[in-house]
């Protein structure tokens, strides 16, 4: 590969002296470099990339689990329901006018759940009707 730029000059230590021109990486040679070997990492992912997978679960499980461990989410905070954030009185009062609308509705209830809460309506849940 032929470069025609001029050398930079340096001092007695090696050290480039201020004021080169020309010398270091050719501007857009790290993006370049950066690019081909994503290129190629993607056509190798392509071609072996669900066997490979399968290899280092089966072979070095420590390593499968580090590689899944490292692309979770640091915290995760998942909602499972809307009861979470209830408390137990609004649960109650919940659970109370549910069962209420079942025995109006001529269905068999349990006597006695809740029976003892007032019915309040909870923010943010629905009420059956």
């Amino acid at each position: 590969m032929s470069d025609d730029r001029p050398k930079p000059e340096q001092d007695e230590k090696g050290r480039f002296v201020p004021g080169n021109v020309g010398g270091g990486r050719p501007k857009g040679a790290r993006q370049k470099i950066v690019g081909v070997f994503f290129e190629d990492l993607l056509a190798s992912w392509e071609a072996h990339g669900p066997e490979t997978i399968e290899t280092v679960r089966v072979q070095r499980p420590q390593d499968y689990l580090k590689v899944v461990a490292s692309i979770l989410p640091k915290e995760l905070n998942i909602k499972v329901s809307e009861l979470d954030e209830l408390t137990d009185d609004q649960v109650a009062g919940q659970l109370s006018r549910v069962i209420a609308q079942l025995a109006a509705a001529g269905l068999d209830v349990i006597a006695g759940i809740g029976a003892e809460t007032e019915a309040q309506p909870a923010p943010g849940v629905p009420t059956v009707q």
